[in-house]
């Protein structure tokens, strides 16, 4: 990826958001109780959404990383589904 203003820029929300994904993850599992949990799922679903969003406009600006950006954003994809899963299983 070139050092662009925009590369750099959305590289650093991208690190925001899929490190928050994991961070409020490993917060449901020291849920403080059922809606704690479910919440915190949550955010993680909204942060793993975010960061498909970044890594979409990183691909659009780098199209020598299309195919590397493509996976990682197959795999924030697959991720967010299985978070939706989960929520959907403590209803």
């Amino acid at each position: 990826m070139y050092k662009t203003i925009s590369n750099i820029e959305d590289g650093k929300q991208l690190v925001r958001s899929s490190g928050s994904v994991g961070a409020n993850y490993i917060e449901a599992n020291e849920k403080l109780g059922d809606k704690d949990l479910k919440f915190r799922l949550k955010i993680s679903r909204k942060e793993a959404k975010e960061s498909e969003y970044w890594l979409k406009l990183l691909r659009d600006l780098n199209e020598d990383k299309i195919k590397e950006l493509e996976q990682l954003i197959d795999e924030a994809s697959e991720l967010r589904k299985i978070l939706s899963a989960i929520i959907n299983k403590l209803k």
